[in-house]
């Protein structure tokens, strides 16, 4: 009887059945594979990322480059500058040393006539002249020549002492330029170091889909070059017929011709011949940072050797480069023009026409052409012509 009022036990929730307490143990375990899995994926950079933080590393090992070439070029004037004043003390000590021999005699002589030593020691140790000869009241002991080699004396002396200060000066000034060029050379060294151990750790697969990417973009950066040459076609075509309609009114107004003015300067299209065509023969030699040729290149000692070449001389670095020329827009550039890149003025080519350019890419690569669009068009950041 007591089992027929026995109430029965409630259900718990999630588990009435075996079957579905076992399925629900499943899914919690999968999910827990699942969240402990996550992190390794998740933390493994995408290709993309890859490129931009190689990308953002070789510009800041170019950086590096530029600061670095242009302490070197200090480094380089600075020692040439302390050589000389080396040189001038050790010439005017020279010249001491004979002096004082000179005054010296004239202490022998003093000494023979009947002046005393006391004198002679003060006459050598005075802090000028004048105060010897108010001293020991000789004035009229000495003869003018004797005054003379005495007053020349004490203006090489005091001259030579403000010639060894400039030169202490110099080699402090030398010696933190020394500490700069040391200090750009290891973070050149660093930033290509991390470059190459991010490259380093890609799969041949992963290698592969990277080089897709590129190529890629180098297609739309050539579009784009290809775009800016119809363009400056255009532009010159339709300067061409203004140029000609000018002259056939002139012609018509006086009954002569009139020549029409070239858009740039013959002699400087044949000096940027001569730049563009030593630019060319450099074609497949490596990038080397800091280098100026004749084997290597980084970007602005090729541009710098190029114009060189055309009789042109322009400054070591991209930021002084820069200011070494006319500043003109993109749409009017002409082959030999220097186009710089990134709101730091770090990298430098030469325009060559259509939208291209040569330049020393980056550490690892070639000289080559390419388009100035190679990284985006906001990357560009002016157009210079240098002479």
């Amino acid at each position: 009887m007591a089992s027929q009022h026995r109430r029965p036990r409630p259900a718990v929730a999630g588990i009435r059945t075996p079957a579905l307490a076992t399925a629900a143990l499943t899914s919690v375990a999968l999910l827990s594979q699942t969240a402990a899995a996550a992190p390794s994926t998740d933390d493994r950079p995408s290709l993309e990322e890859v490129e931009k933080k190689v990308d953002d590393l070789y510009r800041q090992a170019e950086s590096a480059t530029e600061k670095y070439n242009a302490a070197k070029e200090r480094t380089t004037k600075q020692r040439k500058q302390v050589d000389t004043l080396l040189d001038d003390v050790a010439q005017r000590a020279q010249k001491l040393n004979e002096a004082r021999e000179e005054l010296g005699s004239y202490a022998a002589a003093q000494y023979r006539t009947g002046a005393s030593a006391p004198d002679t020691a003060t006459f050598l140790l005075a802090d000028t002249p004048q105060d010897y000869f108010d001293q020991t009241q000789l004035m009229g002991r000495v003869t003018d020549r004797q005054k003379n080699a005495v007053d020349d004396y004490f203006a090489d002396q005091a001259e030579t002492m403000e010639k060894r200060r400039a030169a202490s000066r110099s080699l402090q000034t030398l010696t933190t330029s020394q500490n700069d060029l040391r200090t750009a050379k290891a973070t050149v060294q660093k930033k290509l170091g991390s470059a190459r151990a991010l490259l380093s750790r890609l799969t041949a697969e992963e290698k592969a889909r990277l080089a897709k990417i590129e190529e890629r973009e180098r297609q739309e950066a050539a579009r784009k070059a290809a775009e800016l040459a119809e363009r400056q076609q255009t532009a010159a075509q339709a300067a061409a017929a203004a140029r000609e309609s000018g002259s056939a009114s002139d012609t018509a107004d006086s009954g002569t011709s009139t020549p029409s003015s070239p858009s740039t300067d013959p002699s400087y299209a044949t000096k940027a011949e001569k730049a563009l065509a030593f630019a060319r023969a450099q074609i497949g030699k490596p990038y080397v940072w800091g280098a100026t040729g004749p084997d290597s290149y980084d970007c602005s000692g090729l541009t710098q050797a190029a114009w060189k070449a055309a009789g042109v001389t322009l400054p070591r670095v991209t930021y002084d480069q820069v200011n070494a020329g006319t500043t003109v827009s993109l749409s009017a550039a002409h082959p030999g023009d220097l186009v710089f890149f990134y709101g730091d003025v770090t990298h430098v080519g030469l325009y060559i026409g259509n939208g291209m350019m040569i330049h020393a890419p980056k550490p690892g690569s070639y000289v080559r052409e390419e388009s100035i669009y190679y990284d985006g068009e906001s990357s560009i950041h002016s157009v210079v012509r240098p002479a």
